[in-house]
C-alpha cells in the first residue's frame, strides 16, 4: 500500500482506516482519534468549525504521511481529517498504522499526530455554550491559532 492521507467532510470510518492500514506483513495496527471534546481551557464547547488552506493542507499532510512511513518502515500509514462543523464526540481526525511491530506502530502513530498539528495548515474555531466562537491553535490556545 501507499501511505494516503485525505482530508474529508464526511465521517470518519474507523475500520475503513483500519483495513487500510492492514496487511499479512503487520503484526500490529495502531488506531488513534481525535474527537471533539466537550470542555477545552475550562470552556463548555458544543462544538467544532474546522477549516484550511485545503490544498496546502493536502499537500503538507501527504508529506508527513510519506516521511512518517520511511522514518518508521513502513507503507501502511493512513490519515484522514475532518474539515466543516463538527459536534461534540465527532471524529476529527483518523490515522491507522499497520508495523510488523507494535512499538514502531504506537511510535509512528504518535509521530504523525504531533507533525500534523505542528504543520498542517488546519485551523479550528470552538463554540461555546454562551454562544461565542474563537479560533483555537492546534495545541489547544484559544486566540493563537486563527487563520490569517
Amino acid at each position: 500500500m501507499t501511505p494516503l492521507a485525505s482530508l474529508v467532510r464526511a465521517p470518519i470510518d474507523p475500520i475503513a482506516l483500519v483495513r487500510a492500514a492492514s496487511s499479512p506483513r503487520n503484526g500490529a495496527v495502531i488506531l488513534f482519534l481525535g474527537a471533539v471534546r466537550q470542555v477545552n481551557e475550562g470552556r463548555d464547547v458544543t462544538g467544532i468549525d474546522y477549516a484550511a488552506y485545503e490544498a496546502m493542507a493536502q499537500r503538507e499532510l501527504q508529506a508527513i504521511v510519506d516521511e512518517g512511513a520511511t522514518r518508521f518502515g513502513t507503507a501502511d500509514v493512513v490519515v484522514e481529517h475532518r474539515l466543516g462543523e463538527l459536534q461534540v464526540e465527532d471524529v476529527s481526525v483518523g490515522i491507522a498504522v499497520g508495523h510488523a511491530h507494535r512499538d514502531a506502530a504506537y511510535a509512528a502513530s504518535r509521530w504523525v499526530i504531533e507533525e500534523l498539528k505542528r504543520r498542517v495548515p488546519i485551523w479550528k474555531r470552538e463554540h461555546y455554550t454562551d454562544g461565542t466562537r474563537e479560533w483555537v491553535d492546534p495545541t489547544g490556545h484559544v486566540g493563537a491559532g486563527s487563520p490569517r
